[in-house]
């Protein structure tokens, strides 16, 4: 096979062949003639009910199962850290309706990358890419999968705790396992997440209707002085928010898989809208039925939340409880992996860093996810949930910030582009803002873990220049590359 690279220059990859075809290979669709040499072009395969599964799938993860006890702990009461969810809820809609502008406006999947690049240009696109591949995307897997270990644990070593290092060397199976997954089948990786997002409304709905029940019969003990601001502290607002908002990321990777998404005008802003709804409704309720057994100090004193609910409510079935919410963390790493491999087909990211250039195969798609693998194990041995959690939220929320920012911007420099769908402008304006406010705030909140994720973003710079730029890559690593 022959791909064109950027600059021109015919690229040759040599394949094992049986009988003139590459063992497994599926014959992709035929290119469109006007389209730029070396796309990948992608079925239709993403409709409304799928488009749903693949936000809710990622939404509801690791994030409802650790972020009550982060934003307990920084919003200072019961209370405070109700609104903080609801607010989170509600700026995550606002963000949502703003990326299905983007989203169908910009018909081209890669998410922040693409939004980004057409606003302010290829430098500060890169930039996010670049913070993207080495920390933001490996720091979320790794969390999402540290709460994997943990949960999945659980009924082994239920009433202990669970050993530091059996819970990495399980998330590390559990990593390795969902790589393999979405490398072997789109069909079945979308088949296998529509399955795990009703398991995951089911562990919600586990928590959900017994805590109610308990709050109807007149448990509501835990919520006497839920507004007691006496430790409330606005340096610790942007760290509550983080937890918020970690828990409710996802809204955006619909995005990422625009051109896979059937009738997207139509589809990307219902599933988002329908997915939203969904996903803030429950968080507001399992807290609500969370703060109904469980006082703000065994709250926070709980290494794994949902189990200690269980432990209350339930008896002997609450064994099952950590089965549904590793199976729920699951789905979340299955859904942000199949969107970070659009992601990187789309953005060229190996194309842009390594010279490489991949086939037209969709299974191929995966082999840029492989990149991340080394600094996803790296963060998961060297951090611990709330520190990656911190250093990756900085980078996420100030790129979404830029991406919505971006939106404005276009209204302005490019009033005629073809909007399907369009917001008001205060939406995007609130949004960014807050995204904004949020990470600068935390410099000061948490200047370890957030001043670490600035230097990262300002490698970009340098790397821009090396691998774009300058394009001079050695000679023996480019035909590695090129025979691999």
């Amino acid at each position: 096979l022959i791909r064109k690279s950027v600059s021109g220059e015919g690229t040759v990859i040599k394949n094992s062949t049986q009988n003139g075809v590459h063992p497994g290979y599926t014959a992709a669709p035929k290119e469109d003639p006007d389209a730029p040499a070396g796309k990948v072009e992608l079925k239709k395969k993403v409709t409304l009910l799928r488009g749903i599964s693949i936000i809710i799938g990622t939404i509801i993860g690791a994030g409802i199962f650790i972020s009550p006890k982060g934003i307990l702990k920084h919003s200072g009461s019961v209370g405070m850290s109700l609104v903080v969810w609801i607010a989170c809820g509600v700026l995550s809609l606002f963000g949502a309706l703003s990326y299905a502008e983007l989203g169908t406006s910009i018909k081209k999947s890669g998410g922040h990358y693409t939004y980004i690049k057409e606003a302010f240009g290829p430098q500060m696109a890169f930039i996010r890419l670049w913070a993207d591949l080495i920390a933001i995307r490996p720091a979320g897997l790794a969390v999402i999968s540290l709460a994997f270990g943990q949960y999945i644990l659980e009924p082994l070593f239920m009433p202990c705790g669970v050993p530091e290092l059996a819970i990495k060397l399980t998330t590390s199976v559990g990593i390795t396992s969902v790589m393999y997954l979405n490398s072997m089948s789109t069909s079945w990786t979308n088949r296998i997440q529509i399955f795990l997002t009703f398991s995951k409304l089911l562990a919600i709905l586990i928590i959900i209707v017994p805590g109610l029940y308990m709050l109807f019969k007149g448990e509501t003990k835990n919520f006497d002085n839920a507004f007691e601001i006496s430790n409330v502290q606005l340096s610790g607002l942007p760290l509550a928010f983080y937890s918020g908002m970690y828990a409710y990321a996802g809204w955006f990777y619909l995005n990422f898989v625009t051109e896979e998404v059937d009738n997207p005008e139509r589809t990307v802003p219902l599933a988002i809208c329908i997915s939203m709804a969904i996903v803030t409704s429950c968080y507001v309720l399992t807290n609500v039925a969370y703060y109904t057994v469980m006082s703000a100090e065994e709250l926070l004193a709980s290494e794994a939340v949902a189990v200690t609910f269980a432990e209350k409510t339930m008896g002997n079935f609450s064994l099952a409880v950590p089965i549904f919410v590793a199976l729920s963390c699951f789905g979340s790493m299955n859904g942000g992996l199949f969107a970070f491999s659009r992601w990187a087909a789309s953005t060229q990211v190996s194309n842009c860093i390594l010279g490489c250039f991949m086939l037209d195969n969709e299974k191929c798609l995966f082999v840029p996810v492989l990149i991340s693998y080394p600094m996803t194990m790296f963060q998961l041995f060297v951090g611990d949930i709330y520190s990656l959690l911190n250093f990756m939220s900085f980078l996420r929320w100030l790129f979404i910030g830029v991406a919505t920012l971006g939106l404005i911007y276009m209204r302005y420099t490019r009033p005629d582009m073809p909007r399907p769908f369009k917001v008001p402008l205060i939406i995007p304006a609130v949004f960014s803002f807050t995204c904004f406010f949020m990470v600068f705030l935390s410099l000061y909140s948490d200047p370890l873990n957030t001043g670490i994720g600035f230097a990262i973003s300002l490698t970009g710079i340098p790397a821009y220049y090396i691998f774009i730029v300058f394009d001079r890559r050695p000679k023996w690593l480019q035909e590695g590359l090129g025979n691999t």
